[in-house]
């Protein structure tokens, strides 16, 4: 891999300490560094064609609207400047909404100074390096055409950008709506409707449209084009739970997280609505950091209705099924909150509770291996947990709101203890 870098920091020690680490990762690489004086200088007339990336070291206060934000100031600097390389910004300060504001304004990633160390270092480079490669190579391509896979029949009054998902039956899109002038993300049915699932997205879009709420999902559009549903709903670029756990999530945000979920789901049960899919990658962060609940395909109304609920069909994914769910019983809105139990577990500890070499595997842990524990330093939440993923629904808190109460509980205890355990 060869290429060039410019580190700019006004530590000299620190510089040197990149560039000797760079160049370990990169022998063939060439490596300028520079104190933010002389950035200062020469960033008007510094181009792609000078570095392939720049790593920026410098503060970023305690919020996005902290005035002495230079590393944020810095990214409003640049970006409107298309020439200008591309940042990878490493910060003295700052948290996750500077981290999200960053990466807003550009910067191809956000590494905490506190807890850079060589191997962090050469991954975020490589993967900085990667999706630049990749960003490149889809700038040069031809604009898909009509008939390409995916695309070859594209939805009237929508500008299809790039698939951002994809089930078995549907792809997600991201798109511009024409009429709305804004980005949306785009499902569309992979096959024209048949009998059995011709109203796939059509249900969707019916327990959508029964809940409006700044937790659940804002829905645009339904239709059907040639024979294929589609759905146009909220897009939300900053990405869903998923993604956020893979960068690891301390305690006092795993309880506001849960929180905010279990109140999610009051709104949808008492709407008449259950979810029956509730997994992270179907939970999306807000640029506020607020959930919001997405992928209502299997909801189903608690009142009665879709048949696709019926007794003895498995629908959902295994490693957040509820035992009842996995016998293919009936189910209630308790289901959803075993499903926010282990979505709790997998916060608190950065695995899943049970996990197995197939999907019957994992199911039958659900139904017969006892309820995981936590480890010694998150022991306290053990209580809340054993209330979200008791095998019985009878066991389980009765409500999403007696949910929301206990974690409310627990955080205001908190709060009240000074508690700051860390979270894996």
């Amino acid at each position: 891999m060869k290429a060039k870098f410019l580190i700019i920091d006004r530590d000299a020690r620190y510089r040197e300490w990149l560039r000797h680490h760079l160049g370990v990762l990169c022998p063939d690489c060439a490596v300028t560094a520079i104190d933010l004086e002389e950035f200062e200088r020469r960033s008007g007339s510094l181009t792609r064609a000078d570095f392939d990336l720049v790593l920026l070291a410098s503060h970023f206060g305690e919020s996005p609207e902290d005035p002495d934000s230079e590393g944020l100031e810095r990214l409003r600097q640049v970006r409107d400047r298309p020439a200008f390389p591309p940042v990878l910004s490493i910060a003295d300060d700052g948290n996750e909404l500077t981290a999200v504001r960053a990466l807003q304004l550009g910067a191809v990633d956000y590494l905490p100074k506190r807890l850079l160390t060589p191997e962090r270092l050469s991954t975020a480079v490589r993967l900085a390096l990667r999706r630049l490669e990749l960003r490149d190579t889809e700038a040069a391509a031809p604009e898909p055409r009509a008939t390409d896979e995916g695309l070859r029949d594209p939805i009237p009054g929508y500008t299809i950008r790039r698939t951002i998902g994809e089930s078995e039956k549907a792809i997600v899109y991201l798109a511009t709506s024409v009429s709305l002038s804004m980005d949306v993300a785009l499902k569309v049915s992979k096959s024209e409707r048949d009998e059995n699932d011709r109203l796939a997205l059509s249900r969707e879009h019916t327990a959508l449209s029964a809940v409006r709420h700044s937790c659940i999902v804002r829905i645009y559009d339904y239709g059907v084009h040639k024979g294929r549903e589609y759905l146009a709903m909220e897009y939300f670029p900053r990405g869903d739970l998923k993604s956020r756990l893979q960068r690891g999530i301390v305690e006092p945000d795993v309880l506001r997280y849960v929180e905010q979920i279990a109140r999610a789901l009051e709104v949808v049960h008492t709407a008449g609505i259950y979810h029956r899919d509730l997994k992270p990658p179907n939970v999306m962060l807000r640029d506020n950091d607020d959930v919001v609940l997405i992928d209502f395909g299997l909801a189903r109304n608690l009142n009665g209705g879709q048949q696709s609920t019926r007794k003895g069909v498995l629908r959902g994914s295994p490693y957040y099924m509820s035992p009842e769910q996995a016998l293919g019983e009936e189910l209630d809105a308790r289901t959803d909150l075993y499903s926010l139990g282990i979505i709790f577990y997998e916060m608190l500890t950065g695995r899943k509770p049970y996990t197995g070499t197939s999907a019957i595997e994992v199911l039958q842990q659900h139904v017969n291996a006892p309820l995981p524990r936590l480890p010694k330093p998150l022991e306290h939440l053990q209580p809340l947990l054993d209330g979200l993923l008791a095998k019985s629904p009878d066991d389980r808190f009765v409500s999403a709101a007696q949910a929301v109460e206990a974690v409310a509980g627990v955080r205001a205890l908190r709060d009240d203890s000074g508690n700051s355990a860390a979270v894996a």
